[in-house]
């Protein structure tokens, strides 16, 4: 085993693991992704480490036990359709695209979009659509979608991202006001019905143009 591969197998050992991420799917999917080859350069040294590393205009990589945690509660499947809002340097988008027949990613950042091409393009992966655009009050050219992964928070989550899932499809967000955030699963059990569940508190920059909450001034 090489020292990356012993530092990939300690980070999911070490931080996805314990972070009640046991499912086999998801555990072996970040053990066998090169998260090195989606880091910035000059971070690669930290490309397994416990922390969010930056990518540019005030962005994060999420650190791998958050990864891991949504990616387990969205409990993605062979022949699903994702919606990714908010590549980043694409190393979410490459799980998903990993297990999903198809994942379209937006981001606002046409850099993100370029260098999440150029990395899934050195792995192999050609089931991703990236796109150029604001979808933080939803995308809706590709729906209905089994699953939503949106990378930034949102203070209020618009309607329009859980009115686009499929009956039984999977969203996780995070939602709320700094300092406290939620990251959530929502899952759709009817036309009209949702459940939601929360999965853990955390605090995550806000997508651009996302929904402010009403104020009153008195």
């Amino acid at each position: 085993m090489t020292n990356v591969e012993l530092a990939r197998f300690n980070m999911v050992e070490q931080q996805v693991r314990p972070w009640d991420v046991l499912d086999p799917q998801v555990l072996d999917l970040m053990e066998s992704l090169p998260r090195e080859a989606f880091v910035p350069a000059g971070y690669e040294n930290v490309a397994y480490a416990d922390i969010d590393i930056p990518i540019g205009h005030g962005e994060v990589m999420l650190a791998p036990k958050y990864v891991g945690r949504m990616l387990q509660a969205l409990g993605i499947h062979e022949g699903d359709v994702a919606l990714e809002v908010g590549c980043g340097t694409g190393y979410a988008t490459a799980l998903l695209a990993r297990v999903c027949r198809q994942v379209f990613s937006v981001d606002i950042h046409q850099d993100f979009v370029d260098t999440t091409a150029a990395n899934l393009k050195a792995q192999g992966i050609d089931n991703v659509t990236l796109e150029t655009g604001d979808a933080a009050q939803g995308w809706d050219a590709h729906r209905p979608y089994d699953v939503i992964f949106i990378s930034g928070s949102s203070p209020v989550l618009p309607e329009a991202f859980q009115e686009s899932l499929n009956r039984g499809g999977r969203l996780v967000a995070f939602v709320g006001d700094s300092p406290v955030m939620q990251a959530i699963l929502i899952t759709r059990t009817g036309e009209n019905e949702w459940q939601t569940e929360i999965l853990f508190e955390t605090e995550i920059k806000a997508l651009e143009n996302s929904t402010k909450p009403q104020r009153f001034v008195f």
